[in-house]
């Protein structure tokens, strides 16, 4: 089934000349859409400030599902399960490996190249979630709303929205934020199920 995330902009002038940038995306049914990346990247872009980040296994699962972090975020996998996770990524974005272990790493890692970060687990092969590494630090993440809402100075911006399920590439958009302004965009997708702890009786290795 195909869904089609229609993303409406509104734009209000806050202090300090930013432009307040709330971003509605719906599926082709009009219900909120969550997981669905959004960045705006500055015609002259400046550095972002990294800060720490943290994606949990908890019940089996990656918590959050999609994240949006700056270039040069440091990310924690803390592990909340009595069970032993061994998380990983072969992604060219990131490659790297946590051995089997429980509670918090020794380390955080860094993520210093941007792209798309798929992340599993060697022992659940049904755990799965994605990091979206950006070049700048106007992005965010929709929630179970599908709102985002970001201020950013006003003025040129490259449009740049992402999500695990798209069928293609979406070619950036280029936008102008002012005062008084709507825009709208699509983005195809397949829908599909969000991984989820299994049946009981499944995933139950705690390694040693």
């Amino acid at each position: 089934m195909k869904l089609l995330l229609v993303l409406l902009f509104t734009f209000g002038l806050s202090t300090a000349c930013l432009a307040e940038v709330t971003i509605q995306v719906n599926d082709q049914a009009g219900q909120p859409l969550e997981d669905a990346v959004v960045e705006l990247i500055s015609s002259q872009p400046g550095s972002g400030k990294a800060v720490h980040a943290e994606v949990r296994q908890q019940d089996l699962t990656f918590v959050p599902f999609v994240s949006a972090v700056v270039r040069g975020t440091k990310v924690e996998f803390p592990n909340m399960d009595k069970t032993r996770h061994h998380v990983y990524s072969f992604s060219p974005a990131k490659e790297f490996e946590l051995k089997l272990y429980v509670g918090k790493p020794e380390a955080p890692v860094l993520f210093d190249k941007a792209g798309i970060v798929a992340l599993g687990c060697n022992i659940h092969d049904y755990m799965q979630a994605y990091i979206y590494v950006g070049t700048s630090p106007h992005l965010a993440v929709t929630g179970k709303n599908g709102l985002v809402t970001l201020a950013v100075p006003a003025g040129e911006y490259q449009l740049v929205l992402w999500h695990p399920w798209q069928n293609a590439d979406w070619q950036p958009q280029k936008v102008t934020l002012s005062a008084g302004q709507i825009y709208q965009s699509s983005l195809a997708i397949t829908h599909q199920q969000k991984p989820q702890k299994p049946k009981k009786g499944f995933g139950a290795y705690t390694g040693s």
